[in-house]
C-alpha cells in the first residue's frame, strides 16, 4: 500500500544541540535504511520548512504506524498520513 506522508518536525530549543545532533544523525540513518529497503522510496524536502513529503510503501497501517513511530524524530513531529490509490487515468 501506498501512503502519502507529510512530517514537520519541531525540536523544542530546550532540547540541547548535542542531543539534537545525536537524534539527527539516528534519524538519517534510519531514514536511509528504510529508503534502500523500499518502504521508504520518495523523500522530498519542503522548501523554507523542516518538513518533508514522502511515500512509503508498506502491507498495512498497523505497519506504517510502526515505522513512523520508530523515527528518532518522531516525538518532534507533527505527522499527516493520505492513503494512495492508482488513479485510473495513471499510465504508470
Amino acid at each position: 500500500m501506498l501512503y502519502l506522508v507529510h512530517m514537520v518536525v519541531n525540536i523544542p530549543a530546550s532540547v540541547p544541540a548535542e542531543e539534537a545532533t545525536r537524534i539527527k544523525a539516528a534519524e538519517k540513518a534510519y531514514s536511509q535504511q528504510l529508503q534502500e529497503s523500499g518502504q521508504w522510496p520518495h523523500l522530498w524536502r519542503v522548501v523554507g520548512e523542516y518538513a518533508n513529503y514522502s511515500v512509503f510503501d508498506v502491507a498495512s497501517n498497523d505497519e506504517l504506524h510502526s515505522t513512523l513511530s520508530q523515527l528518532p524524530l518522531f516525538p518532534y513531529m507533527q505527522i499527516t498520513v493520505t492513503p494512495l490509490a492508482k488513479h485510473p487515468s495513471s499510465i504508470r
